[in-house]
């Protein structure tokens, strides 16, 4: 198995998460994302060229600022090496293909998703909509027939429909809607596996939410608003890299 391949898009999916990361960042705060060079949260130096090494410099610096010591958290490296993990593991499912190009614009949209989840607990809607275009196009053309395409679907518009009616019936409490066209993106992304990746983002979820409850400062405490992006993403992504079906027997 050639190792170049997979260490060359291993760099890319770190370089596409850095700048996600910015752009999520930067997004609505009356920042410039297209221009303009990253700046240190503690000091307000601009970033060299070494400092904007993904992962590495993060690794190199033990997650400081060279110019202040200020702390650089961990999860911009993590993210980097998660994605760029990813975007590996998706080259050696899919292979060389054609359909791969659009899985991983699909994974590149998902970051961005994700990271500004994360920091906003809100979902863009042009975030969203790019992000079930390119997983709609990716089912298309990967699924083996125009009936698994067609099962991939309705699947998926099922798993959608579940998630709209929490969002309806809890008022919005359960689930945000945003999480609607999220999974249905997902489950068409990850096809056959989109039932596990619903179980899985619920079990991660709430072994999270139970973790917050009991280790947070102060106590546990109700009425918590956790972004569920992420767990959407770790539930489905992982039901695609292990193909647990709870279906088959």
């Amino acid at each position: 198995m050639e190792i170049i391949p997979y260490i060359f898009i291993f760099l890319l999916g770190a370089v596409i998460a850095s700048f996600a990361t910015v752009v999520a960042e930067r997004l609505h705060t009356g920042e410039r994302w297209v221009s303009g060079r990253s700046r240190c949260n503690s000091c307000g130096r601009e970033l060299s060229s070494r400092d904007l090494v993904p992962i590495l410099s993060w690794v190199f610096s033990r997650g400081r600022c060279t110019a202040c010591g200020g702390r650089v958290p961990g999860t911009y490296a993590l993210t980097e090496g998660v994605t760029g993990l990813s975007f590996a593991l998706a080259l050696y499912k899919i292979g060389a293909a054609f359909e791969l190009v659009f899985f991983l614009i699909a994974l590149s949209i998902l970051v961005f998703i994700v990271v500004y989840d994360i920091r906003h607990t809100l979902i863009p809607q042009i975030a969203s909509l790019l992000f079930v275009a390119s997983s709609l196009i990716f089912s298309f053309f990967y699924a083996s027939s125009l009936h698994a395409f067609g099962s991939a679907l309705l699947f998926a518009s099922c798993i959608a429909l579940f998630f709209f009616l929490m969002h309806v019936f809890s008022r919005g409490k359960a689930m945000g809607l945003g999480d609607t066209p999220l999974s249905f993106a997902l489950s068409l992304l990850v096809a056959p596996y989109a039932v596990s990746g619903l179980l899985f983002s619920f079990w991660i979820g709430a072994l999270w939410g139970i973790g917050v409850l009991v280790f947070r400062r102060g106590g546990p405490k109700m009425g918590i608003e956790v972004p569920f992006a992420p767990f959407l993403a770790l539930g489905y992504l992982l039901a695609y890299l292990i193909e647990w079906n709870p279906f088959a027997f």
